[in-house]
């Protein structure tokens, strides 16, 4: 743990909505003028776009374990970050788009799926904000999770994360149904070993829950919207961050307390929830390291 450069870790796996709360902390350093290194979970894979495809048909591997991430490299980062201020990334480049802007930053011939050169994190940040699936692992060799001031979980009910994987693979990747659950069943038992625990590290998860029958997520052919979904935030330790129950009740219309440490918010309101609870723990986060 850092005060002086604090680690801020937001995990969750692809569609769950980290989208979502990385344009909350963007919107919260924005208006504070915070500075802070972002750094993407996907350069921490092990392998790039090509070897992985070899290394799941031969290895049956997945992203969410271990043996196709490199912990070891998070972790040092991390360490390293709160210790100094400073440390190691790199990008892996999704895109064209991507590809382009980094090799003309950087002089290089990356192509998409592949990974830039390592470098060093630009000086003078105030903060690191990590986005990925592995934001707080901990396997018998790496603790991640030491190293994090906050995180930050975001995960729906799978079933809801399930349909919402197989919309968006088959929608905008063109894989087939059966390519999809065959994916969903190789990474289960890396999603429960190294996943699902992460959930109780957090100090805050956000998890979306539908009000709409998601009982078959393999027949549903629609996501879910917002509006039809609550948001269940819990905190596990509300004294940690002085979290006003009342103030949040008063201010998210049409939200109520399930329990003595969660709220229920209505799906629209999950930006906007996300913004007010994080904005004072940001700034306290700041104030500690002053």
């Amino acid at each position: 743990m850092s005060k002086q450069h604090p680690v801020v870790a937001v995990t969750g796996s692809s569609g769950a909505g980290t989208t979502t709360v990385k344009r909350a902390f963007e919107h919260i350093f924005h208006r504070d003028g915070f500075k802070p290194a972002i750094v993407e979970g996907d350069s921490f894979h092990r392998y790039d776009r090509a070897e992985m495809r070899v290394k799941m048909a031969e290895e049956h591997l997945s992203h969410f374990g271990p043996e196709a991430n490199r912990f070891d490299k998070l972790e040092e980062l991390f360490k390293t970050y709160g210790e100094t201020g400073g440390g190691k990334k790199r990008y892996y480049l999704h895109s064209q788009e991507e590809a382009d802007e980094h090799n003309a930053r950087l002089g290089t011939d990356k192509k998409p799926g592949e990974f830039t050169p390592w470098e060093d994190i630009e000086p003078g940040t105030d903060l690191l904000f990590y986005e990925g699936l592995h934001g707080l692992v901990v396997t018998e060799e790496n603790n991640v999770a030491q190293h994090v001031d906050l995180g930050v979980g975001v995960v729906p009910i799978v079933n809801l994360e399930w349909i919402q994987k197989i919309f968006r693979d088959n929608a905008e990747r063109g894989y087939s149904e059966e390519a999809i659950v065959d994916t969903i069943m190789r990474r289960m038992p890396d999603y429960i070993n190294h996943i699902t625990p992460q959930f109780s590290r957090t100090d805050i998860n956000f998890q979306r829950v539908p009000t709409v029958d998601t009982s078959n997520p393999f027949i549903a052919r629609d996501i879910p919207t917002p509006d039809e979904s609550f948001v269940v935030i819990r905190f596990k330790d509300p004294k940690k961050f002085d979290i006003d129950f009342p103030f949040l009740l008063n201010m998210l219309n049409g939200s109520f307390m399930s329990r003595r440490n969660s709220i229920v918010v209505p799906g629209g309101k999950m930006g906007f929830a996300m913004e007010i609870i994080l904005q004072p723990i940001i700034e306290r986060l700041m104030e500690e390291r002053d």
